[in-house]
């Protein structure tokens, strides 16, 4: 009986729950508001539940469910639209029609970001600041990199491009550098990957090197999100002391192949020359007293120097799939020439994206990425080595003839005071080249097993094996390798990051929303590195095995663990407050100090909600206003190698007898990681129905415990050390204005508008002075100053300000103290002498659309203010060399003889304003649908970079360091490759 009577309430209410739920369909199309254009990849959710769609490339989406009947709402968005809610009643009838028409985001509060934040929010509701960049905007960038794309589309950002070398070679910096030894650039996320973004050299090229960042394709991303601030960047943990860039790279949709095809060709040349030394005459010798001249023909080596470069980029790409499956495969082609003759780099490779539906509550995602790139280089030499092409052009005599003997094609030397390599020898005789093979892969599980439950899986994987040969032939013009030079290095990286987030986002009641998050991370990075250099060489050959070789070996072996907790609430639809915080441990440090906590927390104030702002007419005004704060701290592990706390000795075997000497580096147990403390406070706001926005933000930024190589004395028995000393602050405001001034059906224009200013300051730094090798001992880290700054010589001068000058009326280097007769004397005094931190950087960027066809486009960059340590400059106006044209006045007769070896030594005539304003991206695109390619579209466009540069330096390009990546040392200009000119022309086609 009760048997009975339990099997009838069990098919009583199974009826009852089958009652109430019905299968239902719900299909319809997302279009543009304004064009009727249907929107492919529209994201189509029905709100507290897990049922969703993406729109196929016909626009169309269907959603298959079982609901109980009754009312519901929908939300329909993309990037770049405003989301849109829509309410649907389901009742008896099974299928239902319900289409969508989406309003453009025209200054962009409404974008849905993912970064830092489990389960995603729209712009409007954070508590910090977060850019975007989306495909459209790096697609007219004519950019051959990602880093490159980025440039002038974020407020807070500093991003530099180091030389013009083919491969590239960006700093970014976003809101200041966070460190004096570690590398300042952001960490790069790729689809959920931790990717290898190092700037190794493994062969001297004179400072420059490839950032790794070259080897992704900027035709593959969909968008990117950048978070700048401590706050956001807590979650990630010590590697994201300087900021996030997450990447994320284009997918497939529902619906048929969609073919993408595109090539570009461009034309690259010098936008500047150096004034050279013309005069017809030179010194017989370096006397002072003797004026003795005789005739001369002088050269202009950057016209052998320097050639027009062409270029081409090609792409290929298709996607679709149906509603369990969507794929993404693509394949790309770079040959991209440089200015220097017989430069260039070339890159090759794939990508692919699978997304697979394995049931209603678990997807599966797998990507590939496969790249092999080539460069063929020049070395420039300069800060270690004396090899190179423009470091031979500006040592060189430019009045003897720099060609080949035409009998025995024995090179001359240039510079017979101090010898350099001739120029055309470095280009026609050296091989340099580089190659790097990279796999980047990851697996990806998405499970939704119930309603508002986000478990996410990622395992992330990124190899990278560099190769690099360096080649001079015996009998040459360097004046360290006559003999020859061989050298070759290699550089495998292994990247792997498994990372588990959990979120779970309910509505607790009609006031209260909660979303809950929590996650952990298990990473590892493993460096394995060679080199090999061989002198003495053999007639012939260019292998390291025809010398003397010299071996040296690195590897490095890092783990990480961690993991965080993160809990939103949003009251009201109003207010919205986060906490999070993030435990790590790392390898890199001492036992003591390998865990490290990192708290956050943010909050922000949607007032345009209340409904006293909505009810007013305030609100015709003002449509949106939010105010919002976050604090957060992170850390940094990038100072300091997998080894450096210890005492590595050395090992030696003297007279087959074994044993180890001390290093040059003494460990440190107790080191630590730097940590940094940020507060930000801002605003975002948006006018008259959203046709202008403003973002701006406030932060200050406090690092402590920076990590800094000491010197130690002697009698330690030890050269140096890594100990945690020194403070470091970065305050600034950033401000992000976007505006439509014109709106209508056949003219569109955009505006943008960015502007950054940063503050930096060292302190507690030991001695109060700190300097760096790579800008020759003149650059320093000094108590109360930015970070950087050029410390050095300066001239003596009376008291009226004027210069002090000796009794050959040669000008003067300040000392202690003053003689009888007024002269300098005593030891040489040095001082600050110049900032390349600049006041404030900006950009504008002007868009305007004409009809469905045309889009014109023009973004400025603005640096202001930063000083630049021209040391090309001073070595070419020097008399032992004189081949640029400031030696001139000395040959003419205008100043006393002598007057070049003078200023030589005083550092502060060599530092010049690097202000700037670039036209750094031009282009206009005519798009257009041929009827030949029925569904499809054909888009033609021309476009520049770096067309024009407004600025007073008589240098190449204020903006080339050649430094490369270094954090300390910036705006020190000692003949890097000057960035190019280029034009592109391209044509993309889709069908």
């Amino acid at each position: 009986m009760k048997t009975q009577l339990l099997a009838f309430m069990l098919l009583f209410f199974s009826g009852a729950v089958l009652a109430q739920n019905q299968q239902y369909t719900i299909k319809g199309v997302v279009r543009d508001s304004r064009t009727n254009q249907l929107i492919p990849g529209a994201s189509v959710r029905i709100n507290n539940t897990n049922a969703g769609d993406v729109a196929n490339n016909d626009g169309a989406y269907q959603i298959s469910v079982q609901l109980a009947p009754g009312s519901y709402t929908l939300t329909f968005s993309y990037l770049g639209y405003t989301p849109k809610t829509q309410t649907l009643t389901l009742g008896q009838q099974t299928e239902v029609t319900l289409d969508a028409s989406l309003a453009e985001d025209l200054v962009r509060l409404n974008e849905v970001v993912v970064t830092g934040n489990p389960g995603g929010r729209t712009k409007r509701t954070l508590g910090n600041a977060i850019s975007t960049v989306n495909s459209r905007d790096i697609a007219s960038s004519a950019a051959t990199s990602i880093d490159q794309a980025l440039s002038g589309k974020i407020s807070g950002a500093q991003i530099t491009q180091n030389s013009g070398n083919p491969a590239g070679g960006i700093s970014v910096r976003l809101r200041g550098t966070s460190t004096v030894a570690g590398a300042g650039d952001p960490l790069y996320i790729v689809d959920g990957v931790i990717i290898n973004n190092s700037s190794a050299e493994l062969l001297d090229l004179g400072g420059y090197s490839q950032n790794r960042l070259v080897d992704l394709n900027p035709n593959d991303i969909d968008r990117m999100e950048i978070i700048k601030g401590a706050a956001a960047a807590a979650i990630y943990g010590s590697r994201a002391s300087n900021g996030v860039v997450q990447i994320f790279t284009k997918r497939g949709r529902e619906g048929k192949p969609s073919f993408t095809v595109s090539t570009q060709f461009s034309v690259s040349d010098l936008r500047k020359k150096l004034e050279v030394n013309r005069y017809g005459f030179r010194f017989n010798n370096f006397i002072a007293t003797d004026n003795t001249q005789t005739p001369v023909t002088r050269y202009d080596l950057q016209n052998e120097i320097f050639i027009g470069a062409i270029g081409t980029d090609n792409n290929i790409s298709v996607s679709g799939g149906s509603a369990l499956t969507q794929y993404y495969v693509s394949a790309n082609f770079l040959d991209n020439r440089g200015i220097i003759d017989q430069t260039n780099f070339v890159r090759g490779g794939g990508r692919a994206r699978i997304d697979q539906k394995l049931n209603n509550w678990l997807r599966l995602s797998l990507g590939a990425n496969y790249v092999l790139s080539t460069s063929k280089e020049i070395p420039n030499g300069g800060l270690v080595e004396a090899y190179g092409a423009l470091t031979g052009f500006i040592f060189s005599n430019n009045h003897i003839s720099p060609y080949p003997d035409p009998v025995t094609g024995v090179y001359p030397s240039l510079s017979p005071a101090i010898a350099r390599t001739n120029p055309l020898e470095a280009i026609n005789r050296f091989n340099f080249r580089q190659r790097t093979n990279r796999f980047i892969g990851d697996l990806q599980l998405t499970a939704n097993p119930i309603k508002g439950l986000n478990i996410n899986y990622v395992f992330g994987y990124d190899n990278s094996t560099q190769i690099g040969t360096g080649y001079i032939p015996v009998g040459n013009t360097t004046p360290s390798y006559n003999t020859g030079y061989s050298r070759r290095a290699d550089r495998t990286t292994y990247l792997l990051n498994n990372d588990i987030n959990i979120s779970y986002q309910t509505k607790i009641n009609d006031w209260l929303e909660s979303t809950s998050g929590i996650g952990a991370t298990a990473q590892s990075e493993k460096l394995y590195q060679t080199a090999i250099t061989a002198t003495l060489l053999g007639p012939i050959g260019q292998t390291i095995n025809n010398g003397v070789a010299v071996p040296t070996e690195f590897r490095s072996d890092i783990n990480i663990m961690g993991a965080f907790a993160q809990q939103t609430f949003g009251i009201l639809d109003k207010i919205y407050i986060t906490g999070a915080a993030r435990y790590d441990v790392s390898s890199v440090f001492g036992e003591e100090f390998r865990g490290q906590f990192y708290p956050k927390v943010s909050g922000s104030y949607v007032i345009s909600n209340e409904d006293f702002w909505k009810n007013s007419n305030l609100s015709k005004v003002i449509s949106s206003f939010k105010i919002r704060s976050s604090y957060g701290q992170a850390g940094n592990l990038t100072a300091i190698s997998a080894y450096d706390k210890t005492t590595s000795y050395v090992p030696v075997n003297v007279s087959s007898l074994p044993g180890v000497y001390s290093p040059p580096l003494l460990g440190n147990a107790d080191i630590k990681p730097e940590r940094q403390q940020e507060f930000e406070i801002g605003t975002d706001m948006s006018f008259f129905s959203e046709r202008l926005s403003l973002e701006f933000s406030y932060y200050k930024k406090d690092v402590k415990d920076l990590i800094i190589l000491a010197n130690l004395a002697p009698t330690t028995g030890y050269v140096s050390q890594f100990i945690n000393v020194g403070t470091m602050t970065n305050k600034g405001v950033e401000l992000m204005v976007r505006g439509v001034p014109i709106y209508k059906d056949n003219l569109r224009w955009n505006i943008t508008a960015t502007y950054s200013r940063n503050r930096n300051k060292v302190d507690d730094i030991p001695g109060g002075l700190l300097t760096f090798a790579g800008g020759f001992g003149q650059v320093a880290a000094i108590n109360g100053q930015p970070l950087g700054t050029f410390y050095s010589t300066y001239f003596a001068r009376n008291a009226d300000g004027s210069r002090l000058l000796n009794a050959s009326g040669l000008p003067q280097t300040e000392k202690v103290g003053r003689d009888a007769n007024g002269q300098p004397v005593g030891a040489t005094l040095r001082k600050v002498i110049g900032d390349p931190n600049p006041d404030w950087i900006g950009s504008l960027i002007n868009e305007v659309s004409v009809g469905e066809q045309w889009t014109f486009r023009a973004q400025f960059d603005a640096s202001i203010g930063g000083d630049v340590f021209n040391f090309t400059k001073r070595v070419g106006d020097r008399d032992l060399y004189g081949g640029l044209k400031g030696y001139e006045p000395e040959l003419r007769g205008e100043v006393p003889k002598g007057t070049s070896a003078a200023l030589f030594s005083i550092f502060e005539n060599w530092i010049e304003d690097g202000s700037y304003v670039k036209l750094r991206e031009v282009s206009a695109t005519y798009e257009f649908k041929p009827a030949f390619l029925k569904s499809g579209s054909m888009r033609v466009s021309i476009a520049g970079r770096n067309l024009l540069s407004f600025d007073d330096y008589s240098g190449y390009d204020p903006e080339v360091n050649a430094a490369g990546q270094s954090s300390a040392v910036r705006g020190f200009d000692f003949v890097e490759v000057p960035i190019p000119r280029m034009i592109v022309a391209g044509l993309s086609v889709t069908f």
